[in-house]
């Protein structure tokens, strides 16, 4: 999918290339072929297809994937307010709601409702892409921001 590039998706695009995706291993791991679509200062918007290490046992999304979608997208939305610092994780709460299969396309949104001088608050929603967007899960993320 094709995106207009606006500042703040260059902004966010080039942190996670330049910055998070090659100091973070879990996140090569799990997140390699996430693709951030759109952002618009304090929101991101990605894709990510669900691929055989993202499931469990059960060949359903794993827990584990979703709870580090909530901690990716949430610092993606504090980055995309302009900020060079997606923030230290102080709470995350992930509410599992229905299953992705391998195969399936996520849609991923998160927005950051508040960035303070030294906390950041954010929501984020995983769903399937189209136009059913059921709802995989959904949860709020506490960051904390280095004042400068």
């Amino acid at each position: 999918m094709s995106a207009e590039i606006n500042a703040e998706l260059q902004h966010v695009r080039d942190y996670w290339l330049k910055f998070m995706k090659p100091k973070s291993p879990i996140y090569t791991f799990l997140l390699n072929d996430i693709e951030l679509v759109s952002a618009t200062k304090g929101s991101i918007t990605a894709h990510l297809q669900v691929l055989p290490v993202h499931v469990n046992s059960k060949g359903t999304l794993h827990g584990v994937v979703s709870s580090c979608l909530m901690d990716w997208a949430g610092g993606m939305s504090i980055v995309s307010t302009g900020l060079d610092n997606s923030g230290l994780s102080t709470d995350i709460h992930t509410t599992y709601v229905s299953v992705a299969r391998e195969g399936d396309l996520l849609e991923i949104e998160s927005n950051a409702s508040k960035v303070g001088a030294s906390l950041a608050f954010t929501t984020v929603q995983i769903r399937h892409a189209g136009e059913n967007g059921q709802i995989v899960a959904h949860g709020t993320h506490t960051k904390y921001v280095k004042a400068k």
